[in-house]
């Protein structure tokens, strides 16, 4: 898997590491969730992925995801009440349900018209992919 995420990243100038241990992410998804609630999801998630690939943080660590979140914009008082007081648990759980729903067992899995797509993919491949399950752009 990592040899093809290296090989995706490398196409589009990513820089990456080989990260040496895996992490529960668990925190870092309820925050996220918060994260996202506020405007700030995309950021966040940038944020912690690059903290993981590029910097091999730890991102099960609350101290370096309310560091994430403030970099980003957010409250660092606010994180570190999401985290002490895990208010985004149950929004997390009903995500990890709907997941077990609709099979999805690995991320990042991309779901159109009950076709799926697992794995980081080049922009072809997802290109191709909404083509073929007729995923249409909407007018601005």
């Amino acid at each position: 898997m990592m040899t093809h995420l290296k090989n995706v990243a490398g196409q589009v100038n990513l820089p990456l590491n080989d990260p040496k241990r895996a992490y529960n992410t668990r925190l870092a998804q309820e925050v996220g969730k918060w994260a996202g609630a506020h405007g700030k999801g995309d950021e966040f998630h940038n944020a912690v992925f690059s903290a993981y690939f590029v910097d091999s943080k730890n991102i099960s660590d609350p101290l370096i995801l309310i560091d994430l979140a403030e970099s980003v914009g957010l409250s660092k008082d606010d994180a570190r009440k999401v985290i002490a007081n895990r208010t985004s648990k149950e929004a997390v759980d009903q995500d990890w349900s709907r997941s077990r729903e609709v099979f999805i067992s690995s991320v990042p899995t991309f779901l159109i018209n009950e076709q799926r797509l697992v794995g980081a993919q080049s922009y072809e491949v997802l290109k191709q992919f909404m083509i073929n399950n007729k995923v249409e752009k909407k007018p601005v």
